[in-house]
């Protein structure tokens, strides 16, 4: 008997023993480069602020920010920090030992097994770095590990270094969603970008081999890039890059 069809119509295969798997509930996430920690304000939220001082552009295509003050970053955390969803993290470099970006979970759905990540903020100081890298895999191997079946990353059509980005981590490009949003007045046409769960060994084997420091020469050089070992798992790429 065929199980992915009923009469003569055909339908979605069926997903076996499946749990829906439990909301993020704080875990520390260490690496060797990147560690992160629940986002709050007393701890955070001012040498975040130190780091993203005078570089306005990192809000270009973000929902919130610049922010013109110390105080008014801190609200913005303090009113964010603790919800369920979005849930996020702050993450500390340890090769500065700075604290120096941030990154959530968010439309987090356990009943369909998908969680998608965003409201990605890195200083300068972060951005092309081990640490930048390792950050992402560590939330993408929480998520697989505790039993989602779907990695989302979505981002402003327009935003070229995010979706390379993507892209390099290994999310397959899906699409375009057109007029998909309205943010600071601005239409903004979201394109979308995902992993699945079958596909995690394979991309969870390339981050081990790019985060090894036998991957970088004693300069720091990157010897294999990343883009280059995920290409091999990526279901579809993004036919703008």
């Amino acid at each position: 008997m065929n199980r992915n069809t009923t009469s003569d119509r055909p339908v979605g295969a069926l997903v076996q023993d499946w749990t829906p798997p439990a909301m993020p509930s704080g875990d520390i996430l260490n690496g060797r480069y990147a560690r992160l920690e629940p986002l709050t304000a007393e701890k955070h939220a001012a040498l975040l602020f130190r780091s993203f001082d005078g570089h306005d552009h990192i809000w270009d295509y973000m929902a919130d920010g610049p922010y013109s003050s110390a105080s008014q970053y801190h609200r913005w955390v303090r009113d964010n920090a603790g919800l369920s969803d979005p849930f996020f993290y702050a993450i500390r470099n340890l090769e500065s030992a700075c604290w120096e970006g941030v990154a959530s979970y968010l439309r987090i759905a356990p009943q369909s097994g998908s969680i998608e990540v965003g409201s990605i903020s890195y200083s300068p100081a972060l951005q092309r770095t081990r640490a930048a890298t390792e950050a992402m895999y560590l939330m993408m191997k929480w998520a697989f590990e505790a039993g989602y079946r779907r990695y989302e990353w979505k981002c402003n059509a327009l935003n070229g270094p995010s979706r390379r980005a993507a892209q390099r981590l290994g999310l397959s490009f899906e699409g375009v969603f057109r007029q998909a949003m309205v943010i600071k007045g601005r239409n903004r046409d979201t394109a979308w970008f995902a992993a699945i769960d079958k596909e995690w060994p394979a991309l969870r084997e390339a981050f081990e081999a790019w985060l090894s420091p036998s991957n970088f020469t004693s300069e720091g050089v990157q010897i294999e890039r990343l883009g280059d070992l995920t290409g091999l798992v990526r279901a579809t790429s993004d036919p703008t890059l």
